[in-house]
């Protein structure tokens, strides 16, 4: 029984999680993460197709900056990843994709799970569960505080059920394990790969986002915004700030006046918008007029017309700016999610498939979100070539939001998803 097969496989859910929890890397940086994963799917028989050949690498966004990708790099090799698996990762090309033909006639079934992390100081306090067991982070300000180390860890199991069951199974398998979810920047560089050019049915999910009870489950999601990210660079002439303050052209009034204004971008009456400011740098001392400002800021609407029309205001706004204080700017996206809506016919193919299940005990038809999702790109290819789509939530008990320092989720919930993916698998591929 599938049950049986989930039970018997939690201990080791639990230790693949906590082994990916204690070392985080970051988007474009998860070296080790892949290399561990794939080890992993490698033992299993999956064929992989690690880096540069699961990844558009010119359809990447967001990277880091050369000196942090070398560090990274050398890092990695030091801890002890092979040379051909690093050579094909070299420069930011993270990530893997593994495949499963059962060479009989079914569809072909993916997922997509995240594996990046964040630029967080993770707790350390004793009633923080990773810092009191011993699996907090080892890593200064990287942390897996939006359990993407769950997500790898459901994608294993789910990848242990295919390869343990592969003779009663028809059909292929594709298992996407995306670098930098964060900021919407890793999703296209797998999406313009092809590999879900002729998916029929793809899931992805989420754990947690709202505060539920284990076993219960969203089939369904609506509410994801597109999202459009940019850095912007502010460049102008520095100066003594009292001997010649006329000569100076100062970066940093020029970022605080376009970061006052961006706040300001009027409302659009046909949905949700929402602006953020994350991050602000400039200046190198009281008395000297700034010369370089730096800024993160992104967007988002209800509609991929909203956040178009989000993302040029914004644009004009951060122009103006810089013409008012004479500088010049640079505007780099760095970021971006869709829309997304889920197929609502697979609803009841989901609450029929996990009805037998031992670890599901309710599945909602949909549950309302916020935020953004790069899942969103690789669902619309599918749909737009005549397959379903869907994204779930896992719920689990949150006493910390996502992207905080003490987040934290019940193990529990690792199990749940996998029995609610094999359940899935067995209800739409299963050839007994």
């Amino acid at each position: 029984m599938t049950s049986n097969f989930v039970k018997e496989l939690t201990p080791q859910l639990i230790e693949w999680r906590r082994t990916l929890h204690a070392l985080p890397e970051l988007g474009f940086m998860e070296y080790i993460t892949t290399y561990r994963i794939g080890k992993e799917l490698e033992e299993m028989g999956f064929t992989i197709h690690v880096g540069k050949d699961a990844l558009e690498k010119n359809s990447r966004l967001g990277l880091p900056n050369e000196a942090a990708i070398t560090a990274h790099e050398e890092k990695a090799a030091e801890w002890g990843v092979e040379e051909p698996w690093l050579e094909k990762m070299r420069g930011g090309n993270t990530g893997l994709v593994a495949t499963w033909d059962t060479a009989k006639q079914g569809d072909h079934v993916g997922f997509r799970f995240d594996i990046d992390a964040l630029p967080i100081n993770e707790a350390t306090e004793e009633t923080h569960l990773p810092s009191k067991n011993g699996f907090v982070s080892g890593e200064a300000n990287v942390m897996h505080a939006c359990a993407h180390d769950g997500h790898a860890t459901i994608g294993l199991g789910v990848a242990k059920f295919i390869s343990s069951n592969s003779d009663n199974l028809k059909g292929r398998f594709t298992l996407l394990f995306q670098p930098a979810e964060e900021g919407g920047r890793g999703a296209r560089a797998m999406t313009d790969k092809g590999w879900l050019d002729d998916v029929d049915y793809f899931y992805s999910g989420h754990i947690g986002i709202h505060s539920m009870p284990v076993g219960t489950i969203a089939a369904t999601t609506k509410g994801f915004l597109a999202s459009i990210k940019f850095d912007v660079t502010f460049k102008g002439v520095s100066s003594h700030a009292g001997m010649h303050p006329e000569l100076g052209k100062n970066a940093l009034l020029a970022a605080t006046t376009a970061a006052n204004n961006l706040y300001g971008i009027p409302r659009h009456y046909d949905g949700v918008t929402r602006v953020n400011v994350g991050r602000l740098t400039a200046g190198s001392g009281r008395n000297i007029i700034p010369e370089d400002s730096y800024m993160e800021i992104e967007v988002r609407g209800e509609t991929q017309d909203i956040g178009d029309y989000m993302a040029e205001k914004a644009k004009r706004i951060i122009k103006a700016a810089a013409d008012m204080h004479d500088v010049s700017c640079t505007i780099e996206p760095v970021g971006v999610t869709e829309v997304l809506v889920c197929d609502e016919e697979l609803i009841p193919k989901i609450q029929e498939w996990c009805e037998s299940s031992e670890f599901v005990k309710e599945v909602l038809p949909s549950v309302p979100v916020s935020g953004s999702e790069d899942a969103s790109l690789m669902m619309n290819r599918v749909q737009e070539h005549g397959g379903k789509a869907t994204y779930m939530l896992f719920g689990t008990k949150l006493d910390y939001p996502h992207h905080h320092p003490q987040f934290d989720y019940e193990e529990d919930v690792l199990s749940v998803a996998v029995d609610t993916f094999v359940s899935i698998i067995k209800g739409g591929s299963s050839d007994v």
